[in-house]
């Protein structure tokens, strides 16, 4: 009577430590888990413009500030396209017009899904720039990666989002005619973003 009880107890044992591992394992069924979503969030941006009002690209001793947004959509892990604008306004070097804003749309990888909330990615963007140091508006090539931290289910904080960004633009010159140069811009930002759904 005594083994049997024995017997009993061990198999009872094994069966509720195999259901315990079996439902953690399946807590987020894969085939039924919601993968699209999509957000939008606002950035602060601190760039320098590689542009002095000389006619040339070259290093400003001014940082431009600015304002943005974005707006990222998760179709798999593969396929994440991101859209961004940013206007940079403030801090121009005195006397010459700095400004530039952007309009980009592209793709943001995650280079791991998530650690600790935290989810490294990279990016590269196309769209167009302009601003009133311009005749018009510019081709410009955005690369970049940054750190996402998912705060909760509603609100991820942008920690850092660097890009480098080519310009190859065209500005008059005091003689009448124009200038072709191309002008590098990089920064930094950073921002907050809601799940819409």
């Amino acid at each position: 009577m005594l083994i049997k009880r024995s017997i009993l107890a061990l198999l009872c044992f094994a069966f509720s430590s195999v259901a315990l591992v079996s439902a953690h394992g399946q807590v987020v069924p894969s085939a039924t888990e919601r993968v699209f979503n999509v957000r939008a969030g606002a950035l602060g941006s601190a760039f320098q413009p590689d542009y002095t009002g000389e006619g040339d690209a070259e290093t400003s001793p001014n940082r431009l500030y600015g304002v943005g947004g974005y707006v990222d959509a998760r179709f798999s892990r593969w396929l994440q396209p991101e859209f961004e604008v940013r206007f940079l306004r403030f801090n121009e070097y005195p006397g010459i017009s700095q400004t530039q804003n952007t309009y980009s749309i592209g793709e943001r990888l995650p280079i791991i899904n998530s650690f600790h909330k935290f989810t490294p990615y990279g990016k590269i963007l196309v769209g167009i720039g302009n601003g009133d140091f311009l005749s018009g508006s510019a081709l410009v090539l955005t690369y970049g990666g940054g750190v996402d931290y998912r705060l909760n289910r509603k609100f991820t904080i942008r920690c850092a989002d660097f890009e480098y960004q080519q310009w190859p633009v065209s500005s008059p010159n005091p003689t009448g005619g124009t200038t072709s140069f191309t002008i590098r811009p990089y920064g930094l930002s950073a921002g907050v973003s809601y799940k819409i759904f």
